[in-house]
């Protein structure tokens, strides 16, 4: 009696996990959660737009390529290899160093045989969480449903040379007996242009710009204390990454320093304070910032567009753009940054978007965008 109750839980529970594998999403966003399908190694028959996506999404959040270019139409016109490349970057790129976590689709539009859709991509990277929006094409073929994978042209550098003429300064730090402040090499002088604080959401934001006065390069870093009417200091935090950390002489660079969950009304005065250090440094890589301009992106959201072009003759591995905003009278309104996923070869562009807040975009007025240069070996 006990065997056969065993058997018919066993043989209930194989039916309900089935039932609730292939049972159809309701309306809405398809989700993709962390801990994948409930049967690993399978993956339901794509009779839908959204399962097509769903289990291609799946099968790249795993790694398991083969199985997700399965779900790829013929008609895409890529191969594995470029695929792959896609998903997991070249060339040293903040890609390379990010995995997939999570994502959420929903259909903008179908027929009997195709359908559009959008998938908002959620990545874990050394540099926080990132977020990207991409839309999809997706074909029936037969009695299931495949993606019409998108071919992304991937820069090639021909041989050539690149005739190197730039500043550069080098650091010479002596013997272990010679400290800098015996031979009396006085740190760079940096100073903070400009200040601002506004409200942000639930929390506060100090931005502005800073220069390097000085004659050589600086390693800066931009802090700030928010105080209360009574002067005690309710918080401190600094510039972090919304900041061109090395400045060459006479370079001015956008700041910016978050304060979560502070209202600007407990704030009545904010210090400031920027820490620079002598570092060696050099003009090159040039990166110039090409064709900028405002406009509304997919979702509507305002953002700062251009492309970034790497004069040089060496690769840097994560761009790192931060733009500053001004409004009529050259008041510095907003602050933002982004990174760039792909890597920026020699000789090579690649795009770049920064978002504008909404309320803001009446007041922009101009914009300045400067680049940080993060390569292996030589950051």
């Amino acid at each position: 009696m006990n065997r056969a109750l065993l058997i018919i839980l066993i043989a209930a529970t194989a039916l309900l996990m089935a039932v609730a594998f292939f049972m159809p999403a309701g309306p809405g966003a398809t989700v993709g959660v962390a801990s994948g399908s409930a049967l690993p190694g399978f993956s339901p028959k794509a009779n839908t737009p959204e399962q097509a996506m769903a289990n291609v999404l799946l099968d790249v959040k795993r790694r398991n390529w083969d199985r997700a270019f399965v779900g790829v139409s013929k008609t895409s016109g890529v191969d594995e290899r470029a695929f792959i490349e896609d998903w997991t970057g070249s060339s040293g790129s903040l890609r390379t160093f990010s995995n997939l976590e999570g994502f959420e689709s929903r259909p903008l539009h179908a027929t009997n045989d195709e359908a559009q859709m959008r998938v908002r991509l959620h990545w874990s990277t050394p540099v926080g969480p990132e977020e990207e929006a991409r839309d999809f094409r997706l074909m029936r073929e037969g009695d299931t449903w495949k993606v019409v994978w998108p071919h992304t042209e991937t820069a090639s550098v021909p041989a050539q040379v690149i005739p190197v003429d730039y500043l550069r300064w080098d650091l010479v730090s002596g013997g272990a007996e010679d400290e800098w402040g015996a031979r009396n090499v006085d740190a760079p002088h940096v100073r903070i242009l400009s200040m601002n604080a506004v409200q942000a959401g639930d929390g506060s934001v100090v931005m502005g710009e800073v220069v390097n006065e000085d004659t050589i390069p600086a390693f800066v870093n931009v802090n700030a204390t928010v105080v209360d009417g009574s002067g005690n200091a309710i918080d401190e935090e600094s510039s972090f990454d919304k900041i061109a950390h090395i400045l060459l002489p006479k370079q001015v660079s956008p700041y910016r320093v978050d304060f979560p969950q502070i209202s600007l009304q407990r704030v009545k005065n904010v210090r400031m304070d920027v820490k620079a250090t002598l570092v060696p440094a050099s003009a090159d890589p040039v990166i110039g910032v090409m064709d900028q301009r405002l406009e509304p992106d997919a979702q509507g959201k305002n953002v700062l567009r251009g492309n970034l072009f790497n004069e040089s003759g060496q690769t840097v591995n994560i761009p790192h753009v931060v733009a500053s905003f001004y409004d009529n009278n050259g008041k510095v309104v907003w602050v933002a940054d982004g990174y760039v996923e792909r890597a920026l070869l020699p000789q090579s562009s690649e795009p770049f978007a920064v978002e504008v807040p909404r309320a803001l975009v009446g007041k922009v007025q101009n914009f300045h965008v400067v680049v940080n240069q993060y390569s292996l070996g030589r950051s």
